[in-house]
């Protein structure tokens, strides 16, 4: 069951992160969100909804221009409608024209809008000069007191330019102001979204928007009732029809106010923005407003339509699959459909539909690729497998040979030819082969070694011009063990197989690979398992078989590892002048013995040991590179090293100066007194904290949990600040220990309390006189805490990265005198580490600092467990 589980995940993860990719790939080429407008206006346009019958709309036409003369008009005019329309009845009234400047006709029309009451202005965000930041244009102060409401006339443009929905509130930091038609719904005491408020307090700069809400219109230009504003105000207009509506007025003068493209109308013949604010008043009156879904909700819904195709897709027949999909991309077109008709819920779905139809053509491509990989692979396995065994010199090409030969035994020439044919030649000739050559048999003349093979029904000849040197005897002796002749073997590149059922034909490669591979993946994986990294080479050192660890320390894949040369790897990565790898190489084949050299390699040292070795069964030899990581061996020798300076110099110092002022007392007796016997004195306690601090250091890294036991954590802390108790009066410094609850842990209590007595002993060596150190211990979940602040100079902030390290101090406490070692801090820290806590620290230069510890209890469970009655 969990095989199969886990095998079903692993198929879904390589189905899901293509989709994914491709969706991400979609999204940033904007194509779901121009599918979703398309979508979104095809519904728009499919349902209108009708306007509401309490709205009128007056417009500031071409034939109010001519009438009325140029823009703009004399306050009083609008004053003297609004008292017209005061007088028919109608209910509100919403000006989409801008009072920011004074003017003489103020009066007039703040008189008109106080007597209707219900007169609603507009707001406009945009700033003053071209230089300045956004600022809200607010009607003149006397028109502000007269408003019944003020409303934002901003709508919002999508992607493509289209109008298609508004803030409900907009305005600059805290306040947000209604959009002017949900500010008119108010005041005809309709049911509108009220504002959400602001979460934290937002720069008056900054344009606050918020609750977006697509409006749907009624239709084209002109579906809603509008009369002209000249006729209205000349009394050619019947005023009945404005008795107890909502009445807009603005401007529907091509060039003249803003204009908005809509899904209805288009680019061709935008819609004025007095009768968008219309429409939406509309939408708002009849409670049609759409909502968006949000996007963290599509986001989960595209996450679950992913999770979803890729579970079912790998347990689906192919003849279903596209079933499926196509199902599943409908499903969500109804879906979405139905919400925006039925429930005013518009859901973004191109995405989610797209990932079905994506996943088809991904999960049926790949399932062809699986299955003819699948084939291949078994089938070259099947034919090609070399398993553990080495690869032969005898089916070596003759030119790779001679390539391998000239690096491993640094030949000064070679030779290579096919009869007449000179294949590769530096320095020797054709007059330097001797005349009579035996077919895979070496000949040695003088520094040279000659050899004619065969390749099938092909001959080669060979030379080496050899290095003098000591070696060359073993060079000639290596040779001779090499066969490279091979009259009857060929390599043959292509195999035929017979056409069958590739049920049955996958079946037999299957079982023919278990029973040939079944040795080479037990010895395989127990080379994996070793903790050094293995390197196994043929007999020209051509690498054959990595294992992980040579992958990672070396960074290399291991197939571009594979047919690599052992020396040019480790010239690549650790080059050396004097005793080249080359020579250590050659070393090991020809001579037949083992060498152990350094190895660094990206900061990890390294011991590689190089053992020849030949096959009892065969004739074929190479080398096992066996390499260690001794990077930890190396710490502790610089540790060690560490330690050495440590006692030569700081332990040896004041015993040094003891000896010292001893011999100059001896010589003039008469001078002993109380100061000299003093400072003798603190030279002798100097070096016994010294030898003190560096045998606790050593015990804390010895700390294993065999010398673990439960311990009372309070009364631990408890003796530590009794110990401190005696120094902290001295310089008049309180200890306060806040903590009354008795806390068990298991741990080393001895080292616990040598821990707490140093960062009190801190604590207090560097808090002024008459400061107050306070101790803290409490519980917190599944472990308990040690807090210690104290008042002094705190500890800067470049030296906090650099707290624990042993034997560095700070430069603080340097300049003001006090000695140690810097090992007291890096005891604590190897205390706190060996019981599975942690510390840490919180410091400001002349405020003090708090070290905090936290350990685990003896038995959390056992601390949750209800006490029985």
């Amino acid at each position: 069951m969990y095989r199969e589980w886990f095998r079903l995940t692993r198929t879904a993860w390589k189905l899901a992160l293509p989709l994914i990719l491709v969706a991400f790939a979609l999204k940033l080429a904007g194509l779901p969100q121009r599918l979703d407008l398309w979508f979104y206006d095809t519904l728009a346009m499919g349902t209108p909804l009708a306007p509401s019958q309490n709205l009128e709309l007056i417009a500031i036409d071409e034939r109010s221009l001519r009438e009325l003369g140029r823009w703009p008009w004399p306050r009083e005019r609008h004053a003297e409608l609004i008292t017209r329309l005061n007088a028919a009845g109608a209910n509100v009234v919403v000006f989409d024209i801008l009072f920011t400047e004074p003017s003489p006709g103020d009066a007039p029309l703040a008189a008109a809008m106080r007597r209707h009451g219900k007169v609603v202005l507009p707001v406009h965000l945009y700033p003053s000069t071209a230089d300045s930041p956004l600022s809200e244009q607010l009607p003149t102060a006397e028109l502000t007191r007269a408003a019944g409401a003020l409303g934002h006339v901003h709508v919002e443009l999508d992607e493509d330019g289209i109008a298609r929905g508004l803030y409900l509130y907009s305005g600059l930091g805290e306040a947000t102001w209604p959009a002017i038609s949900l500010a008119a719904a108010k005041l005809d005491d309709q049911r509108v979204p009220e504002a959400v408020p602001l979460d934290e307090p937002t720069s008056p700069y900054v344009n606050v928007r918020s609750q977006y809400a697509h409006i749907p219109l009624s239709g084209r230009v002109g579906t809603v009732s509008a009369s002209s504003y000249s006729d209205v105000l000349l009394g050619r207009e019947t005023m009945d029809r404005f008795t107890g509506k909502t009445v807009f007025i603005g401007a529907t003068a091509p060039g003249f106010g803003d204009v908005l493209p809509t899904p209805l109308s288009g680019l061709a013949s935008p819609m004025s923005g007095v009768e968008f604010h219309a429409n939406a008043y509309s939408a708002l009156a009849q409670g049609k407003v759409i909502d968006t879904l949000p996007k963290y909700q599509v986001a989960i819904l595209v996450i679950a339509v992913v999770l979803f195709i890729s579970l079912a897709l790998p347990q689906l027949k192919p003849s279903h699959t596209l079933w499926v999909c196509l199902m599943t991309s409908a499903l969500f077109l109804l879906a979405s459909t139905l919400l925006f008709r039925h429930f005013h819920l518009w859901v973004p779905v191109a995405q989610a539909l797209l990932i079905p139809l994506i996943a088809y053509p991904l999960w049926s491509t790949r399932r062809l690729t699986l299955l003819n990989t699948f084939l291949n692979r078994q089938l070259d396995a099947l034919s090609h497998d070399p398993g553990l065994g080495l690869k032969d010199p005898q089916d070596q090409q003759p030119l790779r040979i001679v390539e391998d030969l000239r690096h491993l035994l640094q030949a000064n020439g070679w030779w290579l030819s096919q009869g007449d044919v000179i294949v590769a030649r530096h320095r020797l000739t054709a007059n330097d082969r001797p005349p009579a050559l035996s077919i895979g048999q070496w000949t040695h003349v003088e520094d040279q070694s000659w050899i004619r093979f065969s390749r099938g029904e092909r001959q080669f000849d060979l030379g080496l011009e050899l290095p003098p040197s000591l070696s060359r005897e073993a060079s000639r002796r290596y040779l001779q063990r090499l066969r490279i002749d091979n009259p009857d073997k060929f390599i043959d590149s292509e195999r035929e197989f017979p056409a069958e059922n590739i049920g049955a034909r996958i079946e037999r490669v299957r079982y023919a690979i278990e029973s040939l591979t079944g040795m080479r993946e037990f010895i395989g994986r127990g080379f994996e398992r070793m903790p050094d990294g293995v390197i196994v080479t043929d007999a020209l050192a051509t690498i054959q078989f990595v294992n992980g660890h040579i992958e990672e320390w070396f960074g290399e894949p291991r197939p571009s590892l594979i047919g690599m040369p052992l020396p040019a790897l480790l010239n690549a990565h650790d080059p050396r002048d004097s005793a080249p790898w080359q020579e250590t190489i050659a070393d090991t084949l020809t001579l037949g013995q083992t060498r152990t050299v350094d190895l660094r390699i990206k900061g990890l040292d390294l011991l590689i040991h190089l053992a020849p070795f030949s096959m009892s069964d065969s004739d074929q030899h190479g080398i096992i590179a066996n390499i260690s990581n001794i990077s930890e061996l190396r710490e502790q020798q610089r540790q060690h090293r560490e330690a050495i300076d440590f006692i030569s110099h700081d332990v040896r110092s004041p015993l040094v100066s003891q000896l010292a002022l001893i011999a100059q007392l001896k010589r003039r007796p008469e001078s002993i007194g109380p100061e000299q016997l003093e400072h003798l004195g603190k030279l002798a306690r100097r070096s016994y904290q010294l030898a003190e601090e560096f045998v606790q250091l050593a015990r804390a890294e010895q700390l294993t949990e065999t010398r673990f036991y439960d311990c009372e954590f309070l009364a631990v802390v408890e003796n530590a600040r009794d110990s401190v108790s005696e120094q902290a009066l001295s310089k008049g410094i309180e200890l306060a220990l806040h903590g009354a609850e008795d806390i068990w842990l298991r741990g080393n209590a001895e080292l616990l309390e040598r821990a707490v007595i140093n960062l009190l002993t801190n604590a207090v060596q560097y808090s002024p006189s008459g400061s107050t150190v306070t101790i803290q211990v409490f519980r917190a979940g599944h472990q308990v805490c040690l807090a210690i602040s104290d008042e002094g100079a705190g500890i800067a902030e470049d030296e906090l990265p650099h707290l624990f390290d042993r034997y560095r101090r700070q430069k603080s406490t340097e300049l003001s005198g006090n000695r140690g070692a810097g090992l007291g801090l890096s005891f604590v820290k190897v205390v706190v580490d060996k019981h599975k806590g942690e510390i840490s620290v919180q410091s400001t230069e002349g405020e003090g600092s708090a070290f905090t510890i936290r350990l685990p209890v003896a038995d959390p469970l056992a601390l949750m467990a209800p006490t029985p009655e």
